[in-house]
């Protein structure tokens, strides 16, 4: 049975399922956006990295589709995918929310896809990433993150999700994964400005205001 999973068809088959439906759990969410003037620059072609915890994966394509309620044009938003054929099969579920896949790795490849997302955020279109991604440990930056927004000399958005119906997976990242029919909190935060000197030690900061956001997320929507 696993080796009839990892077949490319059966791959595509599932992401395909696995897409439909968290399409379907996302929009039958009642959702609140909280932040709206942190995330509303991204709509009008001013660039940012957008951060979050790995633990939101699920649910952050709903800040795609949150774009499209906002004055301007939705960005185009590309997302950091490792060469791992978990990141592959990632990669297929986003692109149904309209978010293409950068694959990159921080042990092979790293200086390639670190060019091509600065090349990305030059056009003006947005990176979205999990500093923590994609195998941990929980909730601890990887300094990458510091080093493209600085780069680049653009902002982060530190942003999180909580929804009131979900699944708990017992997965190194906690992650949960959001049933239909709840209610649903989008939390961006302030944005964090790092130097272009010095960017090793913004990856506190970072730490911390992604912390702080996904705090409000519990607060404001309790599971």
């Amino acid at each position: 049975m696993r080796a009839l999973l990892r077949h490319p068809t059966a791959q595509a088959m599932l992401a395909r399922l696995i897409g439909l439906y968290l399409s379907l759990a996302l929009r039958t969410t009642r959702w609140t956006l909280v932040g709206r003037e942190n995330i509303a620059p991204r709509t009008l072609g001013v660039p940012a990295v957008i951060a979050f915890w790995h633990e939101y994966l699920p649910l952050m394509s709903m800040l795609m589709l949150m774009a499209d309620d906002l004055p301007g044009q939705r960005p185009t938003t590309h997302t950091l995918v490792s060469y791992h054929r978990d990141g592959r099969f990632i990669g297929t579920i986003v692109r149904r929310f309209g978010i293409e896949p950068v694959l990159g790795s921080s042990s092979k490849g790293g200086a390639a896809s670190l060019r091509a997302m600065l090349k990305l955020l030059a056009k003006g279109d947005v990176i979205a990433i999990t500093p923590d991604g994609p195998r941990g440990p929980r909730r601890e930056a990887d300094a990458g993150v510091a080093q493209l927004a600085a780069l680049a000399g653009v902002p982060i958005v530190p942003c999180a999700a909580r929804t009131t119906r979900s699944i708990g997976l017992k997965t190194w990242d906690r992650m949960r994964v959001p049933l239909p029919f709840g209610r649903g909190v989008m939390v961006c935060g302030p944005e964090v400005v790092v130097p272009r000197d010095g960017w090793r030690d913004a990856v506190a900061g970072i730490v911390v205001a992604l912390n702080d956001a996904a705090d409000r997320a519990d607060r404001l929507c309790p599971s």
